[in-house]
């Protein structure tokens, strides 16, 4: 997290979550991702996926893999997606399905693997 997103509310629930992220639009990333247009790298949303799941959790988390990938539309800085994230605990991790959203369109989904470190 540092100093790339902070998070503007959040909404829980059993294996779940619901929260509205902002982005730091003086970020370093977007300085390089890509000068004059910059948006949100995919590895970022993939790390955030992670880290989120692993403040709910209170778990050091690793990606197992990823079945789903889905890039669907740039996300610029000036964009606060809201992040929703489900999970079903199996073995040593978790079955995970996550999106990003704004207003009624997906930008982002993850359907994955991940374990414990």
């Amino acid at each position: 997290m540092n100093d790339f997103y902070k998070i503007e509310y959040m909404q829980r629930e059993p294996n779940s979550f619901s929260c509205k992220v902002a982005f730091n639009t003086q970020h370093d990333i977007f300085k390089g991702h890509f000068p004059g247009q910059p948006v949100v790298p995919g590895v970022c949303m993939m790390e955030m996926v992670k880290e989120l799941l692993e403040q709910q959790t209170d778990t050091p988390l690793w990606m197992r893999n990823a079945g789903i990938v889905k890039f669907l539309q740039l996300i610029t800085p000036d964009v606060q997606p809201v992040v929703n994230i489900s999970w079903q605990q199996e073995g040593k991790g978790y079955t995970v399905n996550a999106s990003f959203k704004s207003d009624a369109s997906d930008l982002f989904k993850l359907s994955g693997n991940f374990e414990t470190v």
